[in-house]
């Protein structure tokens, strides 16, 4: 005869795996990005890889899973913010401290603005969603003269990109060095009467 326990324990076991999974996935993702090697995720929740595979599918399906927790929060939250600012040249300059600050703190950030995993439906509507803030930040801007004229929404993409690729590939600058580079980056893209500014940094 069959052990009754036996069925319910298993489904036990696999929602407790799914858990460990889950939190070691959101804690390794958010210090080493999405990027990151299953392998580290898997010793962190104490289960084999293959492990991962047989609850999420693979990388994509864990990014899904855990996406939230770890980057799309704090993205969708930047813009909100930004919205919230009065006044357009306070609005782009808190927009472009504030992203540039989350690339610098939090490496998964920089794997969705270089569209790293474009399988990943939710990875991918983060960046729809900050394209079509950018479209908004230029039209306002311009509208204000508060933003040069030559300045897109592509360029505001492409300057996110670049930061991304600079601190995903490149040598790490210092944070002073990259606040004072904000700096000069909102001198240039900003009108000139607006004045300068350093970067803003969220907790």
């Amino acid at each position: 005869m069959a052990d009754r326990n036996s069925e319910p324990t298993l489904r036990t076991d696999a929602r407790r795996n799914i858990e460990r999974i889950r939190a070691a996935a959101i804690e390794v993702f958010r210090a080493e990005g999405l990027s990151a090697p299953l392998e580290n995720v898997a010793g962190a929740a104490q289960v084999s890889k293959a492990t991962i595979f047989n609850r999420f599918g693979g990388r994509i399906g864990l990014i899904d899973a855990v996406i939230d927790e770890v980057v799309a929060t704090k993205l969708r939250a930047v813009i909100d913010d930004a919205r919230s600012v009065t006044g357009i040249s306070e609005r782009i300059r808190f927009y472009v401290g504030a992203i540039r600050d989350l690339q610098y703190r939090l490496p998964a950030v920089n794997d969705v603005l270089l569209q790293a995993f474009p399988a990943s439906d939710p990875l991918m509507e983060l960046c729809h969603l900050g394209g079509g803030f950018h479209e908004e930040l230029v039209r306002d801007g311009h509208a204000a003269s508060a933003l040069a004229e030559e300045v897109t929404p592509d360029d505001f993409q492409a300057m996110a990109i670049d930061n991304s690729l600079a601190l995903k590939y490149g040598v790490r600058p210092s944070r002073a060095a990259y606040d004072r580079r904000t700096g000069f980056i909102l001198d240039g893209i900003c009108h000139p009467a607006q004045g300068r500014s350093g970067s803003v940094s969220s907790s």
